[in-house]
């Protein structure tokens, strides 16, 4: 497969050519937001047997019942590959860790002689955890979610996820629910399933907030209902997936093409950009893409999304975060000499990575931060995902 890449050199263009440059895949599908908003009153209207009926047309399947029983989740659980089972702790304990240390905290403050005012804060219940289906099982999208959900004391975690072609949710997205905390599994994907979180069925608990990511269908449906005064809130607006690395001459190119291809492998609409102030490094990086991607599983993928990609080389690697917070990325990698102290500088990013030893794909899994972040420029006033977004804030005085 060829994939015809070049370097582009940013001070050669004008301010509008720069804009261009840098501007996203347009997200945009023609008819989308009417599809969306008939499938969610169709939900609101006919409840679980529309929720049935619309998963046989989408899906193509019929689940023998909306709701995974607790039994299923169990046997799940219990026959789990240990070096599997293994992996979800090591990774839940790091997330816990972190998480847990990013808990707001009630406060008092004695504001004037006689007057004390106080905020303190509540956790939401019930909140709902969206987890995507596709080509592989999303298990570290269950771990992002319910762990900080049960850290900032959800009562009511509800969770769904679209069925396979056997009409199931894999077992193994099934397991890591049971060990993560989650009270109640649904085998229903898609617009329709934040439909059902966010209006509630005969069977189905309205949420009062909505979390995790999806496609183009599931980003217009959480938008839609966020906007209903009878709907539910959501964690942040989403698109797709995105990384921008700024690298100098000492980064290894092989390391820096295996991160752009983390991230353009998710999807054709994804973005990945290269900024270096090198010009033999974004060559070498260019070469080791064109012989990389045509060997992987997604090589089709990779081929759309990387036809859209970027080289663009900078005077310097200072100029290289200027630009990224002017485009505010989802995941920002930073492999230069001096990475720490560029990244005082950032201001718009979902997630930094610093250094040569900091893939983006340790924050996709295990690392401890969240990998639900902001996209489509979203992170110039979003941040990533965090406990204080499963808890609402009250004040007193």
């Amino acid at each position: 497969m060829p994939i015809e890449l070049q370097t582009i050199q940013w001070s050669g263009l004008g301010a509008d050519e720069q804009q261009r440059l840098l501007r996203r895949p347009v997200f945009d599908q023609p008819g989308l937001a009417e599809s969306v908003t008939d499938i969610l009153r169709r939900v609101q209207d006919g409840g679980d047997a529309e929720l049935l009926a619309l998963t046989r047309q989408f899906d193509g399947v019929s689940p023998a019942a909306l709701e995974v029983t607790q039994e299923e989740l169990q046997a799940a659980a219990d026959g789990l590959d240990p070096e599997l089972r293994e992996a979800i702790r090591d990774a839940s304990e790091r997330i816990e860790a972190f998480h847990r240390a990013d808990l707001p905290r009630s406060s008092r403050l004695e504001t004037a002689p006689g007057l004390s005012c106080e905020v303190r804060y509540h956790s939401l219940d019930p909140v709902g955890l969206y987890i995507p289906g596709g080509s592989a099982p999303l298990i570290s999208t269950v771990l992002m979610l319910a762990i900080p959900a049960q850290l900032a004391g959800c009562t009511e975690i509800i969770m769904w996820s679209p069925p396979g072609k056997d009409g199931r949710i894999c077992g193994e997205v099934l397991a890591a629910a049971r060990l993560c905390g989650v009270t109640r599994v649904f085998c229903v994907g898609g617009a329709l399933a934040i439909g059902a979180m966010a209006y509630g069925t005969e069977s189905v608990p309205r949420c009062a907030k909505l979390f995790g990511p999806g496609n183009a269908w599931v980003t217009e449906a959480k938008q839609q209902v966020s906007q209903d005064p009878l709907g539910a809130a959501v964690d942040m607006p989403a698109g797709p997936s995105e990384v921008l690395v700024i690298a100098d001459g000492a980064a290894d190119p092989v390391a820096v093409a295996w991160d752009l291809m983390s991230q353009a492998e998710h999807g054709p609409d994804s973005q990945s950009i290269l900024l270096t102030d090198d010009d033999a490094l974004a060559a070498q990086v260019i070469e080791a893409l064109q012989e990389l991607a045509p060997q992987l599983p997604r090589s089709a993928i990779l081929e759309r999304s990387l036809s859209a990609s970027r080289f663009i080389r900078v005077d310097s690697v200072e100029e290289a975060v200027s630009i990224s917070n002017g485009y505010a990325p989802e995941h920002l990698i930073i492999n230069t000499e001096n990475a720490a102290a560029l990244a005082a500088s950032v201001r718009n990013a979902g997630s930094v990575f610093l250094g040569p030893w900091t893939p983006e794909s340790l924050g996709d899994y295990c690392s401890g931060t969240n990998h639900v972040l902001p996209t489509y420029g979203w992170a110039r006033s979003h941040g990533a995902l965090g406990t204080g977004d499963f808890m609402r804030r009250m004040t007193f005085q």
